[in-house]
Formats: structure tokens, C-alpha cells, sequence
């Protein structure tokens, strides 16, 4: 990886991947990895390593590398290069002629970890070559091998803030990381617990008002009680007296 934000730029579209398919067996996701396509060729002729790549029906295993003839022919679906200036001419020209002519890669994206720029290619079955992709309306760019999307998204990753490359579903969420998950978590609980301090706080005050409104009824039951009392002292008084 050419810095710090490149790897962990690699890390997170393959975490965060793994994560959100979790529950599936039918995929493949690697990043910075060897694919070996030629059988016919020695293994340091013909190879690439992308930075990103998602192959799907297979299955999810480890691998040391990918190599196609053991694979049964599948090559990646998905490529994205993350790009710098000492690699952005191979990533333009030479790796993108072997993803599309050779590997058929059916998605191809450039992303720039440090400036933000992306871009997206789709292959011409036709003509073996990539055709721009533009982004959709809200700038983000359709994933269609994977069904999701690609977006740029600020946020924090490994106590790095930055624009980061990010996976989308189909109603533009991000596929969220393992940390943000815990993140996420954290302010789930810690909204809950101001939620019960404050149910706490209600549930006082209401005993409190409660017992403001019996001493009240209290009192007031004794003033009337010492009202009533003094009332029939008065009327004995007079009772009294017309009897004398």
C-alpha cells in the first residue's frame, strides 16, 4: 500500500464487505493479493495484484492467492484500484487492458484515497474494454455485479478522518465497519441510559407531587375536620343556651 490512508482504505471496503454478507458462503473478497490467470505461463509472468476484488459464486475460504485455473475459470466481478501517482499509469493502462481483455472483469473502479476522486468503468463485452459509468444522480456509482453502490463518505476509520471509498445498499446506507458497529453501540446504550435516568427523574417527580397532593389532602381534611368540630361545639353552645 502506497500510504497509510491506501491500506486502510483496502481494510475497510473488505471488512465492511465480509461483515454486511456475513451469512453468505457464495463470495470471495481479497485485496492486495496475487490473481494468476495463464496456466500456460509461469506464475511471475502473468499475475496481477488488485487492491480490492470481489469474486462471486465461489467459495469463502482462505486463500494464499487467487488462481484462476484452480478456480474453476472464475475471475473477479469487481475490481477497484486505489490509485497513486506511481501507480495511476498501470492502473490506467496495462491493468485495466488484462481486467478487461483477459479477466473480464465486469466492474471497474479508480479511487484516489487522498484527493476523493472516483471513477467507474463497465465492460463492453463486445469489445473487451471498459466504457465510463457515470454516477447517479446523488453521485454515487452503481456496484450492479453486487447490487450495492460506491460512495465517498466522510467519516473516522482507525482514528483517521477522512473521505472514505464506501459500500451502499440499495437505499444508499453505508455497509458499516466493525467500529462503527461498536460506535453505533455505545451511543445505542448510552441513549438508553439517559432515556431511564430521565424515566427516573419523571418517576420521582411524579412520587414527589404525588406526596405534596396527600400532605395537602391531609391538611386539608384536618382543617375541615377542626372546622366541623368547632361548628358543633357552636351549635351545642346555642342549644345550650335557648335551653336556659
Amino acid at each position: 500500500m502506497e500510504t497509510e490512508r491506501h491500506r486502510k482504505q483496502m481494510t475497510l471496503l473488505i471488512e465492511t464487505l465480509e461483515s454486511a454478507w456475513r451469512d453468505r458462503t457464495d463470495f470471495y473478497v481479497g485485496g492486495n493479493m496475487f490473481i494468476y490467470f495463464s496456466e500456460l505461463q509461469a506464475k511471475k509472468n502473468d499475475f496481477r495484484g488488485p487492491d480490492v476484488f470481489v469474486v462471486l459464486d465461489t467459495e469463502r475460504r482462505e486463500r494464499k492467492s487467487w488462481v484462476v485455473w484452480q478456480e474453476g475459470g472464475r475471475t473477479p466481478d469487481v475490481v477497484i484500484e486505489l490509485v497513486s501517482p506511481s501507480t495511476e499509469a498501470i492502473d490506467r493502462g496495462e491493468k485495466m487492458r488484462t481486467y478487461a481483455k483477459l479477466l473480464h472483469v465486469a466492474a471497474y473502479y479508480l479511487f484516489d484515497p487522498l484527493s476523493g476522486v472516483m471513477e467507474a468503468y463497465a465492460l463492453d463485452m463486445a469489445s473487451r474494454s471498459y466504457t465510463v459509468a457515470p454516477p447517479d444522480a446523488d453521485g454515487t456509482f452503481p456496484c450492479p455485479p453486487l447490487g450495492l453502490k460506491l460512495g465517498v463518505r466522510r467519516g473516522v476509520y482507525q482514528g483517521l478522518e477522512a473521505d472514505w471509498l464506501r459500500w451502499l445498499d440499495g437505499e444508499g446506507r453505508v455497509l458499516s465497519s466493525a467500529e462503527e458497529d461498536a460506535r453505533a453501540a455505545r451511543e445505542q446504550a448510552r441513549s438508553a441510559a439517559e432515556q431511564a435516568r430521565a424515566a427516573a427523574e419523571q418517576a420521582r417527580a411524579a412520587a414527589e407531587q404525588a406526596r405534596a397532593a396527600a400532605e395537602q389532602a391531609e391538611e386539608e381534611a384536618r382543617r375541615r375536620g377542626d372546622m366541623e368540630r368547632q361548628l358543633a361545639a357552636a351549635l351545642a353552645e346555642i342549644e345550650r343556651l335557648k335551653r336556659g
